[in-house]
């Protein structure tokens, strides 16, 4: 009986993708990474260590936020310092009475809206930066087939403006309450800290609202999904910080008077 030849088959079927293709209309990104972009991955490339992907971009851009933010952390320290040396200094009188200069005031109960404000335009921009990183949605918006991130997205982006302007106006209200007291800047050494404090902090909000509008504007007019990933996510942690740092600031204030 003549023999049965089979030719060989290999059992593998080689891989004809070239996994270092990742765009250009040619291949989509696969194995995808998760950055802490918030959910389901951002979808890139397992890049070579060393390499300049969208995801070591997003990396550096976080890392470079976070430096510049531990600048103004120190600022806001030496503030604090300042409070609270100055709240607890003060002298004896020639009939050897501790005499302390500060003089509290009475915190405008607005701030305690204003604070709810912020709270909640935090939730609604890190639905925002969450979004950015769907993994469909990304996909299919790398694919040119729509942009369902910016549909997502920029609802939750002007939400939070609207929230941060209308903080900004309630720290103005507080302001006017306090001058209808006859309550200013020079008056005592509590009413200084109150003014600087949420002085100093407003133009920081005022920097976090830029960025958001920035963002705003880059979800319409950047082509790269991964440039309008870095602009959401940047703005998102800066304005995150901002809202943590109102926090302890208010908390400061309220044990200050």
């Amino acid at each position: 009986m003549p023999a049965l030849l089979h030719p060989d088959v290999d059992e593998q079927t080689p891989n004809r993708i070239n996994p270092s293709d990742v765009g250009g209309g040619r291949l989509p990104p696969v194995d995808p990474k998760h950055t802490g972009g918030g959910g389901e991955g951002e979808n890139w490339n397992n890049r070579p260590v060393g390499s300049r992907g969208p995801r070591e971009r997003l990396q550096r851009y976080r890392l470079g936020l976070f430096f510049a933010l531990g600048g103004d952390l120190m600022f806001f320290i030496a503030i604090v310092s300042a409070f609270f040396v100055t709240k607890h200094s003060g002298h004896f009188d020639a009939y050897n009475r501790w005499i302390n200069p500060w003089l509290p005031i009475d915190v405008p109960s607005i701030l305690w809206l204003n604070t709810v404000v912020l709270l909640a335009s935090s939730l609604t921009v890190e639905f925002a930066r969450r979004g950015m990183f769907r993994e469909m949605d990304v996909l299919e918006e790398w694919l040119g087939l729509g942009r369902p991130t910016q549909k997502r997205v920029l609802p939750w982006l002007i939400a939070s403006v609207m929230c941060g302007m209308l903080f900004l106006w309630g720290q103005y209200v507080a302001w006017k309450q306090l001058a209808m007291q006859r309550i200013f800047f020079a008056g005592n050494p509590s009413s200084r800290f109150f003014f600087l404090i949420t002085g100093v902090h407003g133009v920081h909000l005022l920097l976090g609202l830029a960025l958001l509008i920035a963002a705003i504007v880059g979800m319409r007019t950047v082509r790269l999904i991964e440039s309008k990933q870095i602009l959401v996510d940047s703005a998102a942690w800066y304005w995150h910080t901002m809202g943590v740092l109102w926090v302890v600031l208010f908390a400061l204030l309220i044990y200050g008077q």
